[in-house]
């Protein structure tokens, strides 16, 4: 029976802890619709780019971002014509089916763990992330010879998985523990992170298994109402250090009893890293809400506004040069139209003209 074995170090306890501070926060702000489709958006694509890019894949994120826009394409050939990219279909057909994986997982609306943490829905994800890309005989079952893990820097070997006849018995091991009273009790952040470790480990398929694998795991965290409102991407963290990522994984097999804890802790600082970050942008956009107690309606703001209404807070009044100040790269007319559009819906005041105009917050 497979047994994770772990410590809660201190390290775990601290980026746990980052991270439901982070989660509270974030899962409670209120911001203008716009702002979350935003968030969405921008997560969605980083994802989708940076799950695809740690397995070697060359597109750019603004490619990825096209790919991942566009609608009503035929295929990976049908793409590249459309968007005139220069790119290999492979990498193309990458994208659209790491596209996919994630809006299949998008789209299971309060999603339950008995019911989706399963072979049938890991042989699913696997199926979306090899589409065209591989034998269909290979995609969604389990690999039937051996495979090796190479580097996508190097292509040097970094990992031998375990051998092809004992898959089922590890996968079963596996489910049979997601679903014990014993691994229900472990946080959940943590039992992602063993799920995407195992699933790394036992290298269940032919190809594709990084990707179904931190797929799965994410799936998982949004079973257990830790999607974060899906702001958030981890997959740009392990791309950011590949070797890190890797030598995070490896860990496991190289401490005696295959112990995960440095691996937890990897994955844990991982989640804490982005999630901070993505409070701090809630943080400055939460002003829209404080507009719309003011205002009585929802306010939609440019970054630069809200910038401009952070300064407000600590003065009283301000002119276009303090606001050049703030925003050096911002042009003297950008700057103006911004405090006209601040002033037609309601939220500053123009006193003074010519060079003495100011500009303060209505009470």
């Amino acid at each position: 029976m497979f047994d994770p074995q772990f410590s809660i170090s201190s390290n775990i306890l601290t980026y746990i802890s980052r991270i439901e501070s982070a989660k509270a926060l974030i899962d409670h702000a209120a911001l203008v619709p716009s702002w979350e489709a935003k968030f969405r958006d921008d997560a969605f694509t980083r994802t989708v780019h940076y799950g695809t890019k740690i397995e070697g894949n060359d597109l750019t994120q603004e490619q990825a971002q096209q790919v991942v826009r566009l609608e009503d394409y035929v295929d990976s050939e049908d793409v590249a014509k459309r968007t005139g990219m220069l790119a290999r279909e492979r990498d193309i057909q990458e994208v659209i089916n790491y596209r996919n994986v994630i809006d299949w997982i998008d789209k299971q609306r309060s999603p339950k763990y008995n019911e989706l943490i399963t072979e049938k829905t890991l042989k699913t994800l696997h199926r979306l992330t090899v589409f065209k890309l591989i034998e269909e005989g290979y995609t969604g079952r389990f690999r039937d010879k051996q495979v090796v893990v190479r580097s996508a820097a190097s292509s040097g070997v970094i990992f031998r998985p375990p051998v092809a006849v004992e898959i089922p018995y590890l996968m079963n091991d596996f489910f049979a523990w997601v679903h014990l009273p014993a691994a229900q009790a472990v946080h959940p952040l943590l039992r992602a992170a063993i799920t995407h470790y195992q699933l790394v480990y036992i290298h269940p398929f032919i190809e594709g298994n990084g990707r179904t694998a931190r797929a799965f795991a994410s799936l998982m965290l949004y079973t257990l109402q830790y999607d974060f409102k899906r702001f958030f991407s981890l997959e740009q963290y392990f791309d950011s250090n590949v070797d890190a990522y890797y030598q995070a994984l490896l860990s496991v097999q190289q401490n005696p009893g295959q112990d995960l804890t440095y691996w937890l802790e990897y994955f844990c600082y991982g989640v804490a890293i982005e999630l901070e970050k993505i409070r701090e942008q809630v943080q400055r956009l939460s002003r829209d809400l404080k507009l719309k107690k003011q205002l009585g309606r929802q306010v939609a703001l440019s970054e630069r506004q809200i910038i401009l209404l952070e300064l407000f807070q600590q003065q009283e009044s301000i002119s276009s040069d303090d606001a050049q100040k703030l925003l050096p790269q911002v042009s003297v007319d950008t700057v103006l139209r911004d405090f006209k559009d601040l002033i037609t819906k309601g939220i500053i005041k123009k006193q003074g003209v010519t060079k003495g105009v100011t500009y303060s917050l209505l009470e």
